[in-house]
C-alpha cells in the first residue's frame, strides 16, 4: 500500500492506499461502500452518497480491520464526483485515532512522519 502521488505537495496528511469495506450510518439508514484511501483527517469512498443522506448531516463511519478491530468517526461531505466520495473526519475516539495513527505508520513506514501528522492534526483542535 503506498501513498497517492498526486496532490500531496498540497495535503497536509498524507493518504494512504488502503482497501476496506466501511459501514455508513445517519439516522436510521445504512449502507455500505469500499474504501479507496484514508489519511489523519478523511477518506475517500469508491461509491456516490445515497439519495436518501442528507449531505450537510454528520455521517458516522466504521471501518473493518483485518484483525476484528475497527476505525469508526464521524465525517462530513467534502465532495463527490466519477463515482467517488471524498468525506471529511469531524469527530473520532482515542481508540479509533490510535488505530489509524498505526495503519498510516505502517504504510508510510516512517513513524515520525505518521506522529508528526498526529501533531499537526491536534493542533487544529
Amino acid at each position: 500500500m503506498a501513498t497517492t502521488s498526486s496532490t500531496n505537495e498540497r495535503r497536509r496528511f498524507s493518504r494512504v492506499l488502503f482497501d476496506a469495506h466501511v459501514e455508513l450510518a445517519q439516522g436510521d439508514f445504512h449502507w455500505r461502500a469500499t474504501l479507496l484511501d484514508i489519511s489523519l483527517n478523511g477518506m475517500l469512498l469508491q461509491q456516490q452518497l445515497p439519495e436518501a443522506v442528507n449531505q450537510q448531516e454528520p455521517i458516522l463511519v466504521k471501518i473493518i480491520l483485518a484483525d476484528n478491530t475497527s476505525i469508526a468517526m464521524s465525517v462530513t461531505l467534502a465532495h463527490q464526483h466519477n463515482q467517488q466520495t471524498g468525506l471529511v473526519c469531524s469527530a473520532i475516539d482515542i481508540d479509533s485515532v490510535c488505530h489509524l495513527r498505526r495503519l498510516i505508520e505502517l504504510n508510510l513506514g516512517d513513524a515520525t512522519a505518521a506522529e508528526r501528522e498526529l501533531s499537526e492534526l491536534m493542533s487544529d483542535y
